[in-house]
């Protein structure tokens, strides 16, 4: 059997198949994809990339110098920027190109990168860069790199909310192939809405590995039916007076994310019962977590289809789509949502159920239990073993089963033995060898530090 000729080269230069891949690569592999759906479709577009570098997209800029003879023949221009904010400046300048008659290509699509306290500075460029909008070809994705658990920072992050202060929608991917796949509904999404769309990464996202598709038409993109434009369509213009956008914002664009994002299904059923009477939603880096937390428990989808329990996976996390939430709610007694960090799915399920007749609607749990107890603390990151705890509660008032109970008590044992265990040497924490940082952050006699950004923060 002859053996098929690989290279190092083959997760850019590939055009099909499978290919191995980082979260990193996948990164800089989605906009060679983008460019050739655009060309599939008759459109001569090209890419830009501006952002700043920070942990869990740490190494973007370094992978994407890597693979600059396949950017640059992509027609993609990277050029990192000073902060931010100003990259997040020059990523509003992109989608401003074609509103002048000379511009070389169809559109530019775009892609700025920043770690969570990036997000957080670049708030009014966002504002008016998403008010502004985006060109009818081009589209904008902005990249969080998201640290839950301030393993790199100095304060732990959560970007959704600052997404939703600016009205940019924000998807969040589980791994690798959903970087590729999120990513192109995301440019797709941009360019119908006229938004700018957020995605969400963390280093469990990021920082691994996976054989993924990568067709350039492995995705189908739908364009929604039960949406009206309105005159003069989402996309930018000029002149444009800041009320107008304002309206347009609040009155259509938002809308019209909601309705691809329903017209194409990203949210959905995707595990257990097709008549449940128990729902989990989750997503992102969490939903992976309950698939590991269930398996904990020893629920395959044999016991789910037994106990009437059911996972909803949300892509689009805010704002979040309606009418797919609404279906899987019918019938349930109880849906547990399942996320790190403060509540945002939970939030929004509650108010979209609201309304429906209290005797049919199910009862929504996720923080906290109906006794207001905490259940999953939105401080620090939950684990498959806390999660795996809380399901088997809750799933009690449904369904008994010797294998979970004994599966919890395999998890007890486990846990106390780890905790029984002190490490032999504590490594104290210090500068990488040969960094300026050693001595470039020393302390002045008579003086006190206190306070710093970065990995000279340690100096405090």
């Amino acid at each position: 059997m002859a053996l098929a000729a690989v290279s190092l080269d083959d997760k850019y230069a590939l055009e099909s198949g499978r290919i191995y891949l980082t979260g990193t690569q996948a990164l800089v592999r989605l906009p060679i994809m983008q460019r050739a759906r655009d060309l599939a479709a008759g459109l001569n577009t090209a890419g830009f990339i501006s952002g700043y570098r920070g942990s869990p997209l740490g190494s973007l800029d370094l992978e994407l110098w890597r693979a600059g003879r396949f950017i640059t023949d992509n027609h993609i221009h990277f050029q990192p920027g000073v902060n931010e904010d100003l990259a997040a400046t020059a990523i509003w300048g992109s989608q401003q190109v074609g509103l002048y008659g000379d511009a070389k290509y169809d559109g530019v699509f775009a892609m700025w990168y920043g770690k969570g306290p990036g997000v957080d500075r670049s708030g009014d460029a966002f504002k008016h860069g998403n008010n502004a909008g985006t060109a009818p070809h081009g589209g904008v994705l902005v990249l969080a790199g998201d640290d839950h658990t301030c393993k790199s920072s100095t304060l732990p992050h959560q970007s959704e909310y600052a997404f939703m202060d600016a009205s940019i929608p924000v998807l969040n991917p589980s791994g690798v192939q959903e970087f590729l796949d999120y990513g192109l509904f995301g440019w797709a999404m941009s360019r119908y809405s006229g938004l700018w769309c957020g995605f969400k990464t963390v280093a469990e996202t990021v920082d691994t590995s996976a054989s993924v598709a990568i067709d350039a038409g492995r995705v189908s993109i739908v364009t929604p039916d039960d949406f009206e434009m309105p005159p003069g369509g989402l996309n930018i213009r000029w002149p444009d007076p800041p009320l107008d956008q304002e309206r347009r914002l609040h009155e259509h664009k938002l809308y019209a994310a909601l309705a691809f994002a329903r017209a194409n299904r990203m949210d959905g059923r995707v595990f257990g019962s097709t008549r449940p009477r128990f729902g989990i939603v989750t997503a992102g880096k969490t939903y992976l977590d309950v698939r590991q937390a269930l398996e904990d428990l020893g629920i395959d989808e044999a016991m789910a289809r037994e106990s009437g329990l059911a996972i909803y996976k949300v892509a689009m996390v805010w704002p979040l789509e309606r009418e797919g939430a609404r279906r899987f709610a019918e019938g349930l007694e109880e849906i547990l949502v399942i996320e790190e960090k403060r509540a945002l799915i939970e939030n929004q399920l509650k108010e979209q159920l609201y309304n429906w007749d209290a005797a049919s609607r199910p009862r929504i749990i996720g923080k906290f239990d109906e006794a207001g107890v905490w259940m999953l603390p939105s401080n620090d990151e939950l684990t498959p073993a806390r999660i795996a705890r809380v399901i088997a509660q809750r799933i009690a008032r449904f369904h008994t089963s010797e294998i979970i109970e004994s599966r919890l008590a395999f998890l007890d044992r486990k846990e106390a033995a780890l905790a029984d265990w002190t490490p032999p040497l504590t490594r104290n924490p210090h500068f990488c060898s040969g960094c300026p940082h050693n001595t470039s952050t020393r302390v002045p006699e008579g003086s006190r530090a206190m306070a710093g950004i970065g990995c000279h923060y340690m100096a405090l």
